[in-house]
């Protein structure tokens, strides 16, 4: 029997109280010691919510402590127990979460699907945050499962659509073609049955055999896979260290949220797991030129810790032995027990083997790949915890991340990959600020930078991701040429350099998305704190090019001003890194797209303007360069040039 959106949003309250009680304990008892039962019970006594509550012991605590009781001693507590691990989005999490459990509790209205997928996926994000992998792979679940429902129900009715979207003639030069009869979109995207999860790069789900294709496959990884200059020289630094040719030992990978970091450090795992050819990575045979003779499969051995999907309290089982530690985890993913047992007791008392016994590991089992990932949001977690944990303490991994950094440094063939943070999202409070500041400077000493995405580097990122290769050339050449003639014809109209060969190579390195729409999301989106640089655009553009080709949009390019925000999946999904004490949904509704809107009652009233859509491209494009207005902005809004490039064909 299928299950309603509020039984899915039990089951999400469910494993959200499995993962939060026993951390909100751990932190009252770091936080309070000896009287951390006592300050629970008068935590939720005072809270006004009508707890009358006894703690004789933890286990009482653990069993009576539901998502609600969590949720309240979190937020009645926040600044003493939970603000130097975590950080204010965590706190909206879960202000937003206790919401949700009540409207569930209280039977306050039902739960739509995306009311349902919203909870499951902050659900998600929290139980991440906090170390639980188990109980957030759970909501995961629930999520994709109400994401694939959306998209399934979608498909399977008539779509609705505004008069003038279905009766609007082509008023587009003759002989150019609508950029559908170019290139189509990956099988994936035109159908819709994608999920959002599916953009997100997963080193755990991957090294777990549980990804998709894209990501889980080398050779359809790399067929995907743009090769920035970042990733380039990444992927050569890492050959050359792991054929003992020298190489940098130590790489940091840092940028803001959603840079192409694991993205990064999948490359380089698929590319010495012997899985695909290094000549047939395209964009990668001619760059081997630069170093010596290598064979044509790189086989090293791998260790991949993902510190938002390693649990700091449950130790991991294995046949043969049990780990406890990221060094004991590290050692056995590199040799099996035999490894293991070079570290052994350093995993057993969570005390930090020492370089040399970490330089043997490496030379006995060599080359080496070192993937850690998410360092900061791990170690955070252990910020103030005077117990020791079975996987050690704050300084004892921080202690162990100095220690490899010398161990690989010293070695001829291993390799370190580590991900820092950025941006204060991933950051957290002041347990993730002092881990970072303390692994800046350790990994700093040894270590070369990684090179971030470029905005330029991302056209080609997201066009790989989400479209087929180009079916006709020529057609797709003719429009462009069209769109610099005309640029040309009238330069006054029109922003400084779109006439220019260099914007003309931007058409084609974007196409068939206009370059127009990639700046607004890299230049204003990106902007926003919670938006990420590839993922964001990734969800984003998946959506509206789903939703256009579905509508046999005759657009001869995606520009800002064809964007569907009249379709209920592609609003949802920008309107999500918008404040949401702002009501957008409406503004939307009433000053922008769709049957309801201003700009659609002139286009009814005047029939100049219909076959144009002329009042709707125009709000949509006003939206777009508008509406993610940030402090740091110098100049807010949208000039009347660039109003005409995000609309005019």
């Amino acid at each position: 029997m299928t299950k309603s959106n509020r039984e899915r949003v039990g089951d999400v309250l469910d494993a959200l109280q499995a993962g939060l009680a026993p951390y909100v304990v751990r932190q009252y008892k770091a936080r309070y010691r000896d009287k951390y039962l006592q300050e629970m019970e008068l935590t939720l006594y005072s809270s006004g919510g009508g707890y009358s509550v006894s703690f004789p012991d933890e286990a009482t605590a653990l069993a009576n402590l539901d998502a609600q009781a969590c949720l309240t001693l979190m937020q009645q507590r926040w600044k003493e127990a939970f603000g130097e691990q975590l950080g204010q989005t965590e706190r909206n999490y879960a202000s937003e979460l206790k919401e949700v459990r009540n409207k569930w509790a209280h039977q306050k209205g039902s739960f739509v699907n995306a009311d349902a997928y919203r909870a499951a996926d902050t659900a998600t994000r929290l139980l991440q945050a906090i170390g639980s992998p188990s109980h957030a792979e759970t909501t995961q679940k629930i999520a994709d499962a109400l994401l694939r429902l959306r998209y399934e129900s979608e498909a399977n009715q008539s779509t609705k659509r505004p008069p003038s979207l279905e009766d609007a003639p082509t008023t587009t030069t003759l002989g150019l073609q609508a950029w559908r009869f170019v290139v189509e979109p990956h099988p994936d995207v035109a159908r819709g049955n994608y999920i959002n999860a599916e953009f997100a790069a997963d080193l755990a789900q991957v090294v777990n055999g549980k990804a998709s294709i894209e990501y889980g496959d080398p050779n359809e990884f790399f067929r995907r896979t743009y090769l920035t200059t970042g990733l380039q020289d990444l992927l050569l630094n890492g050959i050359k260290r792991l054929t003992a040719q020298g190489g940098d030992p130590v790489v940091q990978l840092q940028t803001s949220f959603g840079g192409g970091k694991t993205h990064s450090m999948l490359a380089m795992y698929h590319l010495c797991g012997g899985g695909v050819g290094l000549r047939d990575i395209h964009g990668l045979e001619e760059l081997l030129s630069r170093i010596g003779d290598v064979e044509d499969h790189l086989h090293a051995r791998r260790a991949v810790i993902v510190g938002t999907a390693f649990d700091a309290n449950k130790p991991r089982q294995y046949p043969d032995c049990t780990t406890h530690t990221l060094w004991g985890e590290i050692a056995y993913q590199l040799g099996g027990i035999e490894a293991y047992r070079l570290v052994e007791q350093a995993d057993l008392t969570a005390v930090s083997p020492g370089a040399d016994t970490l330089l043997n590991l490496l030379e006995q089992f060599g080359p080496a790949l070192i993937i850690i990932d998410e360092l900061v949001a791990f170690a955070r977690n252990l910020y103030g915890i005077p117990d020791r944990l079975p996987v050690g303490t704050f300084d004892s991994v921080l202690t162990f991340v100095q220690a490899i950094t010398e161990a690989v440094r010293r070695s001829s063939d291993a390799l370190l990959l580590v991900s820092i943070p950025k941006s204060e999202i991933e950051v957290g409070g002041l347990g993730g600020q002092e881990a970072l500041r303390i692994l800046s400077n350790t990994i700093g000493r040894v270590e070369s930078i990684w090179k971030p995405v470029t905005s330029e580097e991302s056209f080609e990122i997201v066009r790989r991701r989400l479209f087929d290769k180009v079916k006709d050339a020529g057609a797709r050449d003719a429009t462009i040429n069209a769109f610099q003639e005309m640029y040309r014809k009238n330069d006054g109209d029109y922003p400084r350099g779109v006439k220019e060969a260099n914007y003309r190579q931007r058409m084609l390195s974007a196409y068939p998305i206009h370059p127009e729409l990639f700046d607004r999301l890299y230049k204003d989106w990106s902007t926003l704190e919670n938006f990420q640089r590839t993922r964001g655009v990734l969800r984003l553009m998946a959506n509206v090019i789903h939703e256009l080709w579905k509508s046999s949009d005759s657009s001869l390019m995606i520009m800002p001003s064809t964007i569907p925000l009249w379709k209920d999946f592609v609003r949802d999904e920008i309107l999500r890194y918008l404040p949401a004490a702002q009501n957008w949904t409406a503004i939307v509704e009433t000053d922008i797209d769709g049957e309801k809107s201003k700009p659609f009652e002139l286009e009814r009233d005047f029939t100049t303007l219909k076959p144009y859509e002329a009042s709707r491209r125009v709000a949509r494009a006003i939206f777009m360069g508008s509406a993610p207005s940030v402090a740091m902005q110098g100049t807010r809004g949208l000039d009347e040039k660039h109003l005409h490039l995000a609309t005019v064909q």
